[in-house]
């Protein structure tokens, strides 16, 4: 662990059933190297996610034995939508259901809570920070540029300019999910225009999201194999986790899934191609925790369907999003030394 430079910051990576916390000191050592968690309380309201929150806080300077007045921020970060302040949106969300969570204040709570300035990202956005400083280094992560794509029960993203994340006037750039792509040479015969939660039809997470996977994709593969394992497993959503072993095992129809998802994932990429043109394409998600030769054959058919010109080709190349787990509660930690180094 070692001693913890003149400062730190810590950094919350705030979900539905834990929080992970890590600490950050002034030289840009991890001052832990696994998962520090903590139950989150979010579906019981405000009121006692922030206190767990306040106490993963004291539950990780205890763990590394940092004093508390050497902290001089904390980075959160909390799935989304949630304004660039760190306001919970009207609209809700999957993780803060409770109506108490609407236009909650969780940055401003957890600041007054703690008594320390308190800076905030959405989870995506954090963990694209953390993909995108591992990836380049301190000598070069503020002089690239980057856009990660994660996917979970939603697809996440975010979009990284010279080390920093742009989180726009509202605090929603980057939500690369709910980006349309085209769905022509996609779909199967016959196949319905995928929908998702968000209300759109056709965008990227409809098709790239273990959601996708339930309401969508396997609804539809499962008429086209109408004897498959999978058809008299109820609810939806326990077939729809086990599609990935199958894949992995080289089923048919598990393999048919992937194959949409990894063409929307490239088409997705394609666009952030002519876009924002990053040096990198981080994905992370199920995927990069997948069986080896799994993962490199959705890989390899991410990239067959990311068209890029040739100087990008010679420019910039597709990753995966490092240490998956910890990425979020590292990101916030950078995004707050960040803010502390830049007054």
């Amino acid at each position: 662990m070692g001693d913890p430079g003149t400062w730190v910051v810590v950094g919350l990576d705030n979900g539905g059933t834990t929080n992970n916390a890590t600490v950050l000191d002034s030289e840009d050592r991890f001052l832990v190297d696994r998962m520090v968690e903590t139950p989150s309380y979010v579906r019981d309201g405000p009121e006692k996610a922030i206190e767990a929150l306040a106490w993963s806080f004291e539950q990780v300077l205890e763990l590394t034995g940092t004093p508390r007045d050497r902290v001089r921020a904390v980075g959160l970060d909390t799935p989304g939508p949630v304004s660039a302040d760190g306001v919970i949106s009207s609209r809700g969300a999957t993780n803060f259901g409770n109506l108490e969570w609407r236009g909650f204040d969780v940055r401003g709570a957890l600041g007054q809570a703690l008594g320390i300035p308190v800076l905030y990202n959405n989870d995506a956005n954090a963990a694209a920070l953390y993909a995108h400083h591992v990836h380049f280094g301190p000598g070069e992560a503020n002089r690239r540029s980057s856009v990660s794509v994660i996917v979970g029960t939603g697809l996440g993203g975010g979009v990284i300019e010279r080390g920093h994340v742009v989180q726009g006037a509202a605090g929603m750039a980057g939500e690369l999910g709910h980006v349309w792509i085209p769905m022509d040479g996609l779909l199967g015969p016959g196949q319905p225009v995928p929908v998702c939660n968000c209300g759109l039809s056709g965008d990227a997470e409809s098709v790239a999201s273990l959601t996708g996977i339930e309401k969508n994709l396997l609804p539809y593969w499962l008429s086209r194999f109408a004897r498959h394992e999978l058809a008299g497993i109820s609810p939806p959503g326990t077939a729809a986790k086990l599609v990935r072993g199958l894949g992995e095992a080289g089923d048919a129809l598990a393999l048919e899934i992937f194959k949409q998802q990894a063409t929307a994932l490239g088409r997705l990429f394609t666009i952030a191609a002519n876009f924002t043109d990053p040096n990198v394409y981080f994905l992370g998600g199920g995927v990069v925790d997948a069986a080896p030769h799994f993962r490199d054959w959705f890989l390899g058919q991410v990239r067959e369907h990311t068209i890029l010109r040739e100087e990008q080709e010679q420019a910039a190349h597709i990753a995966l999003v490092p240490d998956l787990d910890m990425a979020g509660a590292r990101g916030s930690a950078i995004a707050a030394s960040a803010a502390v180094r830049e007054g």
